[in-house]
């Protein structure tokens, strides 16, 4: 197609903005631009690890960097070779240091390997089976994107090293002898001038390394000192991260290159997958979670010879699954979700013998789930009485669901409440994962974002005062609260958050005590209802400036009481120092500035051993005098009174 040569900003007779056909005359022979591996890398690092970012996301770029090179390990434990990784970050420094204990690079092609697209050794897939790597490209991508590289390959004495500096060789000792236990050793810092004054998070690559340890039982990581270990795989993470006790005993399943994990819960309002690809955590789901939904729903409803409706069985279903299969194909290099629809690759004359990834799964549900249930009584009497009231809470909002969907309708094409964006995350553009939705308090500050926000990739939504406290409240609320309806509406999570319109959900209020308050009321809502999209990591809290700071000839905005002292040495006695006492204070120039490039997110994280139940009753519920001494003993009194503040 034309379009495969048009750079970006010389679009030719393609793009003719504000009707100028002279645009035309800018599609020449200087637009037709050739960029080497390392430079096409830096130049589209969205192609590659998805998005940038600044560390706040968990599926921002400095995470995937560190996995693109722990996959490369997994893949040599997988085929039988080495039974150790140790992973050092360093965050002063900003280095990242994986070292494992495998077969290492082949010396003589390191520096390819590590530098050169299309070069690798898993495009042989006799040398490796099932890896999550497959294009040649991840080590190169952390390679180019990186300020300093290093790879270092131990084979059978000797040692390479090649260190590098945004993709281009630096130096390389050559071949030399070493001691030291063979397997391959990679450190690299990720490059600021891309990434930015990027920070890392201990739970994020804490989760990570978790779900490499569950998901490769005989395998030891050491991440900072700590070790991950598991002896029972997929059955060891669905006992650390269930939400709430399951209600029959955690089936597990293990088939040649299949495995699963699962239970019912209460109180969750759909089911809720941790699912893997050779490894890779498939966070958007694909083909082999949907032929798992399909499958569980099938032999269930041929078990009990009963029509149950698949969504009333799948309620409440909570399931680790991980399949392994030749060559799976990804619906991005990120490989959060799987396109996959057979087992192995088509054949070279372009048929396809291997069976369907569907008919997989369902023939090992049909014999091990069937197994199960015919042999297990007492978890059948639960199940059944779970898909019963499931179908009971159906049938009892079917009704209010049904004119909610309708009002949600009618407000869909001029809803006051949302200023939608052009991009979002359900879609295949390439800023997908920049789609983000600002939840504002009030119309003044949803006017000040609305002014300055990115028309492409930012939406918002603004709240009419305080939200309802839904604790403890059914799903109901969700469909006769007009507010809550539009929001579920916005973000089109009622039926599954595979459909979620936004990568980001950011909760934007003033910094002040009511601003706290419709914080907690917002997460209440989300944990309540929707606590998939704060596990997946989608929930945000926007952290806007406390003070401007500034003399005639700079201005520092500051987000700490800390910021602000060291703001006003900076600036000199003369400083006029602004306390912002809400978002709608902001002149929208400035708050282009805080939800651009360098916003400020502050993530939602549930750890593990955070009770969603125990949490939201201790803050939203009745317990007052309990919290009541809890503020009082913890209650901070600020001095201001060496404050200048000019109002």
């Amino acid at each position: 197609m034309a379009n495969d040569y048009i750079e970006e900003g010389n679009q030719g007779i393609f793009a003719q903005p504000d009707g100028n056909e002279n645009v035309v005359e800018n599609y020449n022979d200087d637009s037709i631009v050739h960029l080497e591996d390392m430079e096409h890398i830096r130049r589209r690092p969205g192609m590659y690890i998805g998005k940038l970012g600044d560390g706040a996301s968990q599926d921002d770029g400095i995470y995937v960097l560190i996995k693109e090179v722990i996959d490369n390990s997994i893949d040599e434990f997988t085929s039988g070779f080495g039974k150790r990784i140790e992973i050092t970050v360093d965050k002063v420094e900003r280095k990242v240091r994986i070292r494992d204990y495998g077969r290492g690079i082949p010396l003589g092609k390191i520096v390819d390997a590590v530098s050169k697209l299309n070069t690798g050794a898993k495009y042989d897939s006799k040398v490796f089976q099932k890896s999550v790597g497959l294009n040649g490209v991840g080590t190169k991508a952390v390679n180019a994107l990186s300020s300093y590289f290093k790879a270092q390959a131990i084979r059978e004495g000797k040692t390479r090293i090649a260190e590098f500096s945004q993709g281009k060789l630096t130096s390389d000792s050559g071949i030399i002898a070493c001691s030291e236990e063979p397997g391959t050793l990679i450190e690299f810092i990720p490059d600021t001038a891309l990434f930015g004054n990027y920070h890392y998070v201990d739970e994020y690559i804490d989760k990570r390394i978790w779900n490499y340890a569950y998901l490769n039982r005989g395998l030891t990581l050491i991440y900072n000192d700590k070790r991950y270990y598991s002896k029972n795989g997929l059955l060891d993470l669905l006992e650390h991260n269930m939400e709430g006790e399951g209600l029959y005993p955690i089936i597990h399943i293990k088939d040649e290159d299949f495995e699963a994990a699962f239970t019912h819960v209460n109180g969750q309002s759909s089911d809720y997958f941790y699912s893997f690809v050779n490894g890779q955590h498939t966070t958007e789901g694909g083909t082999h979670q949907s032929a798992f939904r399909e499958a569980y729903a099938r032999v269930v409803r041929e078990f009990f010879q009963k029509e149950y409706e698949p969504a009333d069985i799948r309620q409440g279903l909570t399931c680790a699954l991980c399949v392994r299969i030749q060559e799976p194909v990804f619906e991005a290099q990120t490989k959060t979700k799987l396109g996959s629809t057979h087992l192995a690759p088509n054949n070279p004359d372009g048929t396809n013998d291997s069976p369907f990834l569907k008919t997989y799964v369902f023939d090992i549900l049909k014999r091990h789930l069937d197994n199960y249930l015919h042999m297990n009584p007492a978890s059948v009497q639960v199940l059944q009485q779970k898909i019963l009231a499931n179908e009971k809470e159906r049938k009892e909002i079917a009704g209010i669901k049904k004119a909610a969907r309708d009002s949600a309708k009618k407000v869909s094409l001029n809803n006051r409440k949302l200023r939608d964006c052009r991009i979002h995350l359900n879609t295949n553009h390439e800023k997908r994962l920049e789609s983000t939705i600002f939840i504002t308090e009030g119309d003044s500050a949803s006017g000040s974002i609305t002014k300055s926000r990115d028309v492409l990739t930012q939406a918002v939504f603004s709240l009419r005062g305080k939200p309802l406290n839904c604790l403890g409240m059914s799903k109901k609320v969700c469909y006769e609260n007009e507010e809550f309806n539009l929001l579920q509406a916005a973000l089109n999570i009622e039926e599954d958050i595979e459909n979620l319109r936004y990568n980001n959900i950011v909760i934007a209020t003033d910094a002040d005590v009511d601003g706290m308050h419709i914080r907690l009321l917002m997460l209440t809502f989300f944990l309540q209802f929707y606590p998939d999209v704060v596990r997946n990591g989608h929930v945000f809290i926007l952290q806007t400036p406390l003070f401007r700071v500034r003399n005639k000839k700079e201005t520092h905005y500051c987000y700490s009481e800390e910021e602000r002292i060291s703001a006003k040495e900076k600036c000199g006695k003369q400083a006029e120092i602004t306390r912002f006492k809400g978002l709608g204070e902001i002149s929208p120039d400035e708050f282009r500035a805080f939800i651009g490039p360098n916003m400020r997110l502050e993530p939602v994280i549930l750890n593990s051993d955070s009770g969603i139940k125990e949490l939201l009753d201790y803050y939203m519920g009745k317990n007052t005098m309990e919290r009541q001494k809890f503020i009082i003993s913890n209650l901070r009194i600020e001095d201001n009174t060496n404050m200048d503040v000019t109002e």
